[in-house]
């Protein structure tokens, strides 16, 4: 009775902060909008473009065929003036004749350099099909039906290879890449309105007259992570739900869920179980909300830096990665990763699971240990 009465406080305390509900839930999904959004160029290849300025010194059918074919292509801007250009790409003189001649390629805007490898790729399309155009037409006036097989092929990197990413057609996209990280930043965001609950409950003297009721300290650490416990399970399928239905009205991808729903609650337990004992463990030794809230904050933002919340680990030197090893937010985000991406099921992704609910029941006894110190020396 004294339990269930003790959670329902805890309830009451969580719903009346109205800012808290906020940052809980608000934020973590603008987050989700704001990064889907950003990204979506990134893992698409529909939407590109570049501006180029071309320049023939050939002045021949093959080359004249080549410049057709890159005007025909929606990915290419041509542009009259070199200055506004991305690109200037020149055609040397003999180019037709002599192949060891090469095309030329300024780049002139700061492009990353895998966006030039994809431009590359793009226009020696171009130039293999002016080539094969080329080719037929001088042995047509030879062999006709040696010429006739060439003028059926088409070149193309969507006819050369058939991609699949994990056994799946669909290609992962922007939102699978930031929901799964925003997530797991999202859950941790308890840091801050729990740690705040526990100071002032210190300075209230709330929990000395709990103890003097014979509440343990196991009684008055559950009844508090209850709450928090559902919020996290929440804001996991709010932010889910922001990807599925929110994200597309941006012209954005969809979130695609590829794996086991079952392995979605199993790491997001996990991940709640850390969050609870991390902002636990932060509340019981901070001396003030202050101290609690900027010890809170930064204590967050760093395991997401270094965990691949801010910046993918994919991208991070190896030296880093193995940094990134120790952060829980870490362990979490590729439990996601493996589930969103790579279509996991719950047995892929119990290790992660183990390790979060592991390291979360490890802070939560130093925690109470700590609690109940404090409480002997009276707080």
């Amino acid at each position: 009775m004294m339990l269930s009465a003790m959670i329902k406080k805890e309830f009451l305390l969580v719903i009346r902060d109205k800012h808290a509900l906020l940052a809980l839930f608000v934020m973590p999904a603008i987050f989700i909008l704001i990064m889907s959004v950003a990204m979506r160029d990134q893992f698409s290849t529909n939407n590109l473009e570049f501006s180029i300025y071309l320049q023939d010194e050939d002045k021949t059918q093959m080359c004249e065929n080549i410049i057709i074919n890159v005007q025909n292509d929606k990915r290419f801007i041509i542009l009259n003036k070199k200055k506004d250009a991305q690109f200037i790409v020149k055609i040397p003189k003999e180019y037709a004749k002599n192949s060891s001649n090469l095309i030329q390629i300024n780049v002139q805007d700061s492009i990353k350099s895998d966006q030039i490898e994809v431009f590359k790729a793009i226009f020696s399309e171009h130039i293999i099909k002016a080539r094969l155009t080329y080719i037929s037409e001088s042995l047509g006036n030879y062999l006709p039906n040696a010429s006739t097989p060439l003028d059926s092929l088409e070149v193309s990197v969507d006819k050369l290879y058939k991609v699949k990413y994990n056994d799946s057609k669909i290609l992962p996209n922007s939102t699978q890449q930031s929901v799964p990280a925003w997530i797991v930043f999202g859950m941790f965001f308890i840091i801050i309105p729990m740690s705040t609950i526990y100071v002032n409950e210190k300075k209230q003297n709330t929990l000395t007259r709990l103890t003097s009721m014979n509440v343990s300290i196991f009684a008055m650490t559950f009844s508090k992570s209850v709450p928090y416990f559902i919020i996290n399970q929440i804001q996991v399928w709010i932010m889910i739900c922001v990807g599925i239905f929110l994200v597309p009205y941006f012209n954005t991808p969809a979130l695609e869920i590829n794996g086991s729903i079952l392995a979605i609650i199993s790491v997001s337990i996990g991940l709640s179980f850390t969050a609870i004992g991390i902002s636990t463990l932060i509340a019981v030794s901070a001396k003030s909300s202050e101290q609690a809230t900027t010890i809170g904050g930064i204590s967050n933002i760093l395991l997401g830096a270094i965990g691949g919340v801010m910046v993918p680990k994919f991208i991070m030197p190896e030296s880093m990665q193995q940094i990134a090893e120790l952060s829980p937010m870490s362990w979490g985000l590729d439990g996601f990763l493996d589930i969103f991406l790579n279509g996991a099921d719950i047995g892929i992704v119990i290790g992660n699971t183990l390790m979060l609910l592991v390291f979360g029941l490890i802070t939560l006894i130093i925690s109470m240990i700590i609690l109940q110190l404090k409480i002997n020396k009276g707080l």
